[in-house]
C-alpha cells in the first residue's frame, strides 16, 4: 500500500483518466493547460510533503515508545510508567494482567509505527515485494492484537476517561477490524488495487494513537493553552478529537483519492492546500509532543534517581504529613543526588492527593514544594487548585494571583482566576 501510487482499474490507461481530462473531453490548451499543470505540481508536492513529514513523525513516536516502554517492559519494572504524567492509569499496583496488556498495547503501537510506515514506501515495495507481503501480514496481526488489548483496557480494566471517549476508541477498534478484514480479503482475491485502498484506510485508523497526540499538541500550541480541553481532559476539544483522530484522516484520504483520480484545477489546488495545512499541523504537533511529553518522559524513565514523590507517598500512607515533611528535608540534606528533588515530583504527588480527596495532605505537599521553589508560578497554581478543592476560596485566590504575578501568561492560572472570579463576582479586579 502506498499513498503515492494507486493502480488504475483494468482496461484504462493513464491517458483515459489522466491529468488532462476525462474520456471524451477536449484537450485543455493554453492558459488552462498551464493552470492544470501547476495544480498537478502543487498537488504532488503537498502529497509528498505530508508523506515525508508523517513518516518522520511516526518514527519519532517509535523512538519514544521504545525509549520509554521497552526498558520497563523487558525488566518488568512497570512502575517506571508513573514517571509519565500523561498516563493516569498506565501502571496499577497489583494488576499484573492489566500491566502486561498495557505494555503489549504500547509495544504493538511501536510495531505499527515502524511496519506501517515501511509499507507506505513505494520504492521498497517494488524492490522487495516478498518483504512487503510478510511485513503486511505482521502489520495485520499487530493491529488485530492492538484492537483486542485496547478493548480489554477500556471495558475490563477501565480508564479514567469519560464514557464517550471510551466509545470513540471502541469505534476505532471496529474500524480497524473491519478494514483489516477487507484488506485481507481483497489481497486473497488478488484485487491489488482495492487491497491498497483498504490497506491505506487500515493504516490511518490503526495510527489513531499517533494522530491523537500530534493533534492535541498542535491545538495546544496554536490555541496557546488548553482551551476547550477541560480540567480533567474531558473538554469539547478532547471529545471531538477522540473521534476526529481517525475520522478526520479518513475523510482527508477519501478527498485525496477522489481528487487524484480526476478533478478540476480549483479542486486540486484546494486539496493541495489541505495537504499542506495537514503537513504543517503535523510538524507543529510532532515538535510540541516531542518537546513537552515524549522527550521528558524518556529522560524520566532513564533517570535512576529515587523518586522523592514515591518515597513520601509511602510515608503518608503509614505515617503523617509532618513525618513526610521531615523526611523530605532529611533526605535532601543527606542524599541530594540519590533522590529526585525536581519540582515536578511534589507537584505530581500533590495532584494524586487531591484526586484522592486528601486535601490537607495535598496542601501540605504543595506548600513544601513552594519552600523549595518559591519563584515557581506553577507551584502557586497547584497550591491554589488544592485550596479551591478543599473549599478555601480566599487562599486559592491569593495563590492564583501570586502565580500570575510571577508569570502573567500562565495557561493554568488564567482560567483558574476566571473560575474564582465567576464564583465570587465581587472579587473581580477592576
Amino acid at each position: 500500500m502506498t499513498i503515492n501510487h494507486i493502480d488504475l482499474p483494468q482496461g484504462k490507461t493513464a491517458s483515459d483518466t489522466g491529468a488532462i481530462g476525462m474520456p471524451g473531453r477536449t484537450k485543455i490548451t493554453g492558459s488552462g493547460a498551464a493552470s492544470r499543470a501547476l495544480a498537478d505540481k502543487l498537488f504532488s508536492i503537498a502529497t509528498r510533503a505530508w508523506f515525508v513529514i508523517a513518516i518522520i513523525g511516526q518514527w519519532v513516536f517509535l523512538a519514544y515508545l521504545l525509549g520509554f516502554y521497552a526498558p520497563s517492559t523487558l525488566t518488568g519494572n512497570f512502575q517506571l510508567w508513573t514517571k509519565n504524567p500523561m498516563l493516569p492509569k498506565g501502571y496499577v499496583a497489583g494488576d499484573t494482567v492489566g500491566n502486561l496488556a498495557f505494555a503489549a498495547h504500547a509495544l504493538l503501537a511501536a510495531i505499527i509505527a515502524f511496519g506501517g510506515a515501511v509499507q507506505l514506501i513505494p520504492q521498497l515495495r517494488k524492490a522487495a515485494p516478498t518483504f512487503h507481503r510478510w511485513n503486511g501480514r505482521l502489520f495485520m496481526a499487530t493491529v488485530l492484537c492492538l484492537s483486542i488489548t485496547g478493548l480489554y483496557m477500556i471495558w475490563i480494566r477501565g480508564t479514567p476517561a469519560p464514557l464517550i471517549a471510551d466509545l470513540a476508541i471502541t469505534l476505532n477498534a471496529v474500524f480497524i477490524l473491519g478494514f483489516g478484514w477487507l484488506s485481507l480479503r481483497t489481497a486473497m482475491r488478488r484485487d491489488i488495487a482495492s487491497h491498497r485502498l483498504w490497506a491505506l484506510r487500515l493504516y490511518l485508523v490503526s495510527n489513531a494513537q499517533w494522530f491523537t497526540r500530534i493533534g492535541l499538541f498542535a491545538w495546544l500550541i496554536i490555541a496557546q493553552g488548553p482551551v476547550g480541553m477541560g480540567a480533567n481532559f474531558d473538554g469539547p476539544v478532547v471529545i471531538f478529537w477522540s473521534f476526529g483522530c481517525y475520522l478526520v484522516p479518513l475523510i482527508v484520504l477519501e478527498l485525496y483519492l477522489r481528487t487524484k483520480q480526476n478533478a478540476a484545477t480549483s479542486r486540486k489546488l484546494f486539496m493541495a492546500a489541505t495537504l499542506a495545512i495537514a503537513a504543517g499541523l503535523t510538524v507543529i504537533g510532532t515538535v510540541g509532543v516531542s518537546m513537552f511529553s515524549w522527550i521528558p518522559a524518556v529522560k524520566a524513565a532513564n533517570d535512576h534517581r529515587i523518586s522523592i514523590a514515591d518515597t513520601l507517598s509511602a510515608t503518608l500512607l503509614s505515617g503523617s504529613l509532618d513525618q513526610a515533611i521531615k523526611q523530605y528535608h532529611a533526605l535532601k540534606s543527606a542524599a541530594p543526588t540519590r533522590y529526585n528533588f525536581d519540582e515536578s515530583e511534589l507537584r505530581a504527588l500533590g495532584k494524586k492527593l487531591v484526586a484522592s480527596r486528601r486535601y490537607d495532605d495535598a496542601i501540605g505537599i504543595f506548600r513544601l514544594n513552594l519552600v523549595a521553589y518559591p519563584q515557581s508560578a506553577r507551584a502557586h497554581v497547584r497550591l491554589a487548585e488544592a485550596y479551591l478543592a478543599a473549599g478555601n476560596w480566599a487562599e486559592a485566590l491569593v495563590n492564583c494571583r501570586k502565580a500570575l504575578a510571577l508569570n502573567p501568561k500562565d495557561d493554568v492560572a488564567i482560567p483558574l482566576l476566571q473560575q474564582l472570579n465567576a464564583s465570587h463576582p465581587t472579587s473581580k479586579e477592576r
